[in-house]
């Protein structure tokens, strides 16, 4: 898609603050984080939102990434919380699937 912004980042054109990247997953830091660690974790393939997400292989490969991601960045013993927005009343605002990574504070019940 030549308007996404996820996309871009994706072919180079945006260059993000990249944490980790294979064939399939980007996964980089959120420029508006919510907590202390916040980190997107995005397929490659522009999907609009969860609702299109079809591939079991692919949805297991953004989860693995965030706990991967949790041990690097050394809070899986502490803990984390990961999120899938869908659509506006969800709380997406960038209509490209991605998986938040939050961290580094106590996260609060219900999350709003």
């Amino acid at each position: 898609m030549t308007n996404c912004l996820f996309c871009k980042m994706v072919e180079g054109d945006i260059k993000p603050d990249v944490l980790y990247e294979d064939e399939s997953v980007l996964a980089f830091r959120d420029i508006n984080p919510q907590a202390p660690i916040h980190i997107l974790i995005i397929p490659k393939t522009h999907i609009s939102t969860l609702n299109e997400l079809d591939d079991t292989q692919l949805a297991g490969q953004l989860i693995q990434t965030a706990a991967k991601l949790a041990k690097i960045e050394n809070i899986a013993a502490d803990g984390y919380r990961t999120v899938f927005n869908c659509n506006a009343k969800g709380g997406q605002e960038v209509y490209h699937l991605h998986l938040h990574l939050l961290a580094g504070r106590q996260m609060t019940w219900p999350p709003g």
